[in-house]
C-alpha cells in the first residue's frame, strides 16, 4: 500500500473540524482512494456516490427542501445501512453535480454524518456555483506522488529520508553511497512519475512497459476530457497538450504560439491555457520583468513555459526508448526539460503556487523564481549536466544590489555544497523545499497619540 501525506491531512482535518472536505486535482492523482482509506481507518460504514458512474444520482439533490430529504434519498440510493456517527459519505466527481456542493452546507449543519467530496476539472466546471459553502467546507488540492512519497513507496526507508532531511537542514553533504543510490531512485522517478496507478504498476511488476501502458491510459483519459469539453476544437486544447513535450525539449523551453499557428495571438488562446491549468493537467511558469516581490506584479502573461502535471507522463510521450536511457544515465539524453518538470511539480505541490522564470537578454535565463514566504525572492537553477557551477544569469541577478537576493539554489546531480550565497543541492532534495510561512506576522498599531 502506498502511503501518502494526504492520509495525515485527512486524519488531522476531520479530527479538528466539523466540516466537509473537498479534494480537487487532476484525474488519477488518488483523491477517491485517499477517502476510501480514511473511511476504513475511522468509520464502520462507508457510502460512495459517483456522479459519473451513476448519473441518476444527480437527482438526489434536485428540488430538495431539507437535509433530511437528501439523506432519505441517499439511503434509498445505497445498499449500505447508514448509522449516524458511524458512517462516512463520499460524493465523487461532483463536477457532474454542482448542486451537491451547494447543499453540503445543510448536510454538515444537520450533523449526523461526515462528508467528503472529490472532483476533477473543478477549476473549469464549478466557476458558477450559486452558493459556495464557506465555513462548512474546505478545499485541498491533490497532486501526484511527490519524490519523497515515491521514494518511500519503492522501498527507501523513513530513516534514510530523515538523514537526508538532516543533511538538508544542516547544509552538510550526504553520505556518498546514499547519494548515489538516491540519484538512481530519482532517475526512476523521472520515468515512473507520481501517478498512483503507474507507481503501483511498477511496484507490482518492475516492468517499464507495463508502467508506460498505464501512463498511456491516463493520457488517453485526459484527451477524452479535452475532447468532451472542446468537441469543435475551438480552443485547440488537444493541440496544446500534445505540444508540451516538444516545446519543453526546445532550446529555450518557452511555449511558442507559432507552433500552433503562424498567425497565432495570445488573446485567442488564453482560455485554452487557463483550461489546462485549471484542469490540473499542465503547469504554467510565467516570465517576470524583474526578480522583485511581489512576483505577480512583474508577471508577463504572454510569455511562459508549460510543464506536464506529472514527469512520468512527460517521459512516456517521448519516443526512442528514453526510459532505459534515463535509467542508465545516458549522457546523450537532454535531461533539462525532464529535470525542470520535476522541479515545477515539486514546487507546486509544496506550496509555491506562483511559479516564474526570469530571462535577461544579456546574462541569460534563471529557471525558476519563487517567493520564499519571508519576503524574499528565491532563484532556483536546475542543472542536469556536469557544468553546474556555470550559471551566468544567476551570478548576474545575485550581484545586482537593487534585487537584494539573500540566497540562491542550484539543483544538480552532485552532492550538497555551498559557495557564498549559492547553495548547491542534489536534485532529489527538491522534496524538502517548502514555502516558509512560519515567520511571525504580528503587527501592533501605535495609537498612543490618539488616546
Amino acid at each position: 500500500m502506498i502511503t501518502r501525506k494526504l492520509d495525515s491531512v485527512l486524519d488531522q482535518f476531520y479530527g479538528n473540524k466539523r466540516m466537509a472536505l473537498m479534494l480537487t486535482g487532476a484525474r488519477q492523482v488518488g483523491k477517491t482512494v485517499a477517502f476510501r482509506r480514511f473511511a476504513q481507518r475511522h468509520f464502520e460504514r462507508y457510502v460512495e456516490i459517483n456522479f459519473v458512474k451513476s448519473p441518476d444520482a444527480v437527482s438526489i439533490f434536485e428540488g430538495v427542501n431539507s437535509p433530511q430529504e437528501i439523506l432519505l434519498r441517499i439511503s434509498a440510493f445505497t445498499s449500505v445501512k447508514m448509522e449516524p456517527g458511524k458512517t462516512f459519505i463520499l460524493f465523487d466527481e461532483v463536477q457532474q453535480c454542482p448542486e451537491c456542493v451547494t447543499q453540503i452546507k445543510f448536510l454538515v449543519e444537520e450533523g449526523s454524518y461526515s462528508y467528503g467530496l472529490t472532483g476533477s476539472l473543478l477549476g473549469v466546471e464549478l466557476k458558477d456555483l450559486r452558493s459556495e459553502p464557506v465555513g462548512f467546507m474546505d478545499i485541498v488540492e491533490v497532486f501526484p506522488l511527490d519524490f519523497e512519497e515515491f521514494s518511500q513507496a519503492v522501498g527507501v526507508s523513513p530513516r534514510i529520508i530523515e538523514s537526508l532531511r538532516d543533511s538538508f537542514q544542516a547544509k552538510t553533504p550526504v553520505d556518498p553511497v546514499v547519494h548515489r543510490q538516491m540519484m538512481s531512485v530519482f532517475r526512476l522517478y523521472l520515468i515512473v512519475g507520481g501517478m498512483p496507478a503507474a507507481v503501483s504498476k511498477y511496484i507490482e511488476t518492475n516492468n517499464m512497459q507495463s508502467v508506460a501502458a498505464q501512463q498511456r491510459a491516463i493520457i488517453r483519459l485526459y484527451k477524452k476530457d479535452i475532447a468532451q469539453y472542446d468537441p469543435g476544437n475551438k480552443l485547440y486544447l488537444d493541440d496544446i497538450f500534445n505540444l508540451i513535450p516538444s516545446e519543453l525539449n526546445a532550446k529555450n523551453k518557452r511555449f511558442i504560439l507559432k507552433s500552433l499557428n503562424q498567425h497565432a495571438k495570445f488573446t485567442r488562446y488564453e482560455n485554452s491555457f487557463l483550461w489546462l491549468k485549471n484542469a490540473g493537467v499542465a503547469i504554467p511558469v510565467f516570465n517576470i520583468e524583474e526578480p522583485k516581490v511581489p512576483l505577480l506584479l512583474n508577471k508577463q502573461r504572454t510569455l511562459f513555459k508549460l510543464f506536464q502535471n506529472d514527469v512520468g507522463l512527460l517521459a512516456c510521450q517521448y519516443a526512442g526508448g528514453i526510459q532505459l536511457k534515463i535509467l542508465s544515465g545516458d549522457v546523450d539524453i537532454n535531461f533539462g526539460a525532464i529535470y525542470e518538470n520535476v522541479v515545477a511539480q515539486e514546487l507546486l505541490a509544496h506550496g509555491f503556487d506562483g511559479l516564474y522564470y526570469f530571462n535577461d537578454k544579456k546574462a541569460g535565463e534563471i529557471d525558476f523564481l519563487v517567493e520564499s514566504g519571508d519576503g524574499h525572492v528565491l532563484p532556483v537553477e536546475v542543472k542536469s549536466g556536469k557544468d553546474y557551477h556555470t550559471h551566468h544569469a544567476l551570478n548576474h541577478v545575485m550581484a545586482e544590489e537593487q534585487y537584494a537576493l539573500p540566497k540562491a539554489l542550484v539543483l544538480c546531480n552532485d552532492n550538497l555544497s555551498e559557495d557564498g550565497e549559492v547553495l548547491y543541492l542534489p536534485v532529489y532534495m527538491t522534496m524538502f523545499l517548502r514555502r516558509n510561512e512560519d515567520t511571525p506576522q504580528e503587527y501592533r498599531l501605535d495609537l498612543s497619540m490618539l488616546r
